[in-house]
């Protein structure tokens, strides 16, 4: 199975550089372009799609409702593929967070495996979500090429467990309506190759 991954397009969270995490927040005006441009170049340069999915929330569904004209494919909601819930930090940019939560700032609390700000999901708790959901792609869906419509983080997760570690898993991003294609298969017990590092490795 080939899954090619895109990030929604632009919202205005991001274009604040705030943390949008699980929050439902639309396209802006250049996100809705560039998935526009975006869904024209996949129509004439991609092999065609067998299947269109999409995480349930607001901007991953505005990105695949535009997909889904060009490409005429249904929209397939697929709520393992939702964005990290980063709980307090939801909706502060950088320096908010720092300035609000000095504590949690300074002890890095979004890039620790097992510990999140208060009422959001850890680390760990969004790789074990995408990882089933992937397992589940592939045992029902082998053969078949999958457009699926994510947020950053989830993009990375799919990376990291399926192609390239975890080594530079905080450095790499997948920026707004920036694809990612990886391969999927049952072979050698699953599609899952790579697992994070032990704590204490953070």
């Amino acid at each position: 199975m080939e899954l090619v991954v895109i990030r929604h397009g632009e919202t205005q969270a991001n274009a604040e550089g705030r943390y949008q995490g699980a929050l439902d927040i639309g396209l802006n005006e250049s996100g809705q372009r560039h998935i526009a441009r975006l869904a024209d170049e996949v129509a004439a340069t991609q092999a065609p799609f067998d299947r269109l999915l999409a995480s349930p929330l607001l901007q991953t569904t505005e990105s695949a409702a535009i997909l889904s004209r060009q490409l005429g494919l249904p929209v397939e909601l697929v709520p393992a593929f939702r964005e990290r819930d980063v709980g307090l930090f939801e909706g502060l940019t950088l320096v908010e967070a720092r300035t609000r939560y000095p504590e949690l700032w300074a002890r890095n609390i979004t890039q620790r495996w097992a510990e999140s700000p208060p009422g959001g999901e850890t680390i760990d708790e969004v790789i074990a979500r995408v990882s089933q959901g992937l397992t589940e792609l592939v045992s029902t869906m082998q053969g078949e090429r999958i457009l699926l419509v994510a947020h950053g983080v989830v993009a990375k997760v799919i990376r990291a467990v399926t192609i390239a570690g975890f080594d530079d898993f905080f450095e790499w991003q997948l920026p707004n309506g920036g694809m990612l294609s990886v391969r999927l298969s049952l072979a050698d017990g699953g599609p899952l190759r790579f697992s994070r590092p032990l704590d204490g490795c953070d």
